[in-house]
């Protein structure tokens, strides 16, 4: 009887423990479980890219490692993914070139004797940012509409699709150049954008009259939706951006505004200091007569200009370039090696380009 007392007393005691041992358990299951949950948050890349840059096990396993380290130290904020743009989705990097650029896409041509000088994936067509600045100011500066009539920014050009900000607040009051030359010059969204909405018709017959002028120049290739580049809709290719540099090169007004280093407008009682988004157009090394940059994340960084290297006049294109700085660093390269094999043929430089879609 006793013995049966001390066997049942036993498995009481030791399902008490089991009890408390399981109740201690509990919290750390539901923080593993947390954690995971909390990781998804901060991912802003789409739940598609995210998979196609990581199977799905993989994933998994990785929200697994970085929940068992949780228990033990305090957990690091996770780095937020990077960003796919179109052209690496596409696998347009994976095409080689023989100056190694970091564009996935390039095209360098002679302005005058169109000769190509280098190629790759030239006919590609990609979201292209604010390249599409040279197109809206082409058509401003077109239109010939006063360039001294103020222009209020308001609600309807605060971005919506990015969420960017600008230094012109709402109610701000610029002049048409002076809105038109911070388009070009600093990439200023709003200041394009309303230029766009103060066009005669709005600024849905802006849009038109842009795919209306991209048709007229033969830019077969291109398409835009909104007037400052931050829709990726707005898409273009290397061979089609080509035309629009040679043709916004003869607009003095786009070669002056697009190559200034710098300018100060006066917004109420302040003076605003803009800068240059090329830094290059401040370089001495280099003789630049149009330029623009751009970049959201779909299209990477893109560059845009018209130069002069070793007595040729050349228009260079580079879209979805994977640093911040590389594009750049490609337009270096381009320089450097035209100054080294001038006057060789490009010929036997370009890379295959992509075949027409």
């Amino acid at each position: 009887m006793h013995a049966r007392f001390r066997i049942t007393s036993l498995l009481s005691h030791a399902l008490a423990f089991a009890v408390l041992g399981l109740a201690l358990a509990v919290p750390d299951v539901h923080a593993t479980q947390r954690k995971p949950a909390a990781a998804k948050k901060t991912a802003s890349v789409p739940a598609k890219r995210v998979a196609a840059k990581l199977p799905h096990k993989a994933s998994a396993n990785k929200a697994t490692r970085v929940s068992a380290r949780s228990a033990k130290a305090p957990v690091r904020m996770a780095a937020e993914p990077a960003r796919v743009s179109f052209g690496q989705l596409a696998g347009l990097h994976a095409v080689s070139d023989p100056l190694d650029l970091k564009s996935s896409v390039a095209l360098v041509i002679d302005q005058d004797t169109k000769e190509v000088l280098l190629s790759k994936n030239d006919h590609a067509v990609l979201p292209i940012a604010s390249l599409t600045k040279l197109m809206t100011g082409l058509l401003i500066s077109e239109a010939r509409l006063p360039m001294d009539e103020p222009i209020t920014i308001t609600q309807d050009d605060v971005d919506t699709e990015k969420g960017s900000g600008s230094r012109l607040t709402v109610g701000a009051t610029l002049s048409r150049a002076e809105l038109l030359h911070l388009a070009l010059m600093s990439s200023e969204n709003r200041a394009a954008h309303a230029l766009g909405r103060t066009y005669p018709g709005g600024l849905a017959a802006f849009v038109q009259r842009m795919n209306a002028k991209a048709k007229l120049l033969g830019m077969t290739e291109t398409r835009f939706v909104e007037p400052t580049g931050l829709s990726s809709n707005n898409q273009s290719s290397a061979h089609d951006l080509a035309t629009l540099v040679n043709v916004a090169h003869g607009d003095a007004l786009l070669r002056e505004f697009s190559t200034s280093p710098g300018h100060e407008v006066m917004v109420g009682k302040r003076v605003l200091q803009y800068n240059n988004t090329n830094r290059l157009v401040k370089s001495p090394s280099w003789d630049i007569g149009l330029q623009k940059t751009g970049y959201i994340s779909e299209a990477g960084r893109c560059l845009v200009m018209q130069a002069e290297i070793a007595g040729r006049k050349l228009i260079m294109v580079f879209l979805d370039s994977a640093g911040k700085f590389s594009r750049l660093g490609d337009a270096e390269r381009v320089r450097s090696w035209v100054e080294k094999m001038h006057p060789i043929s490009g010929a036997n430089m370009g890379a295959a380009a992509m075949p027409r879609s």
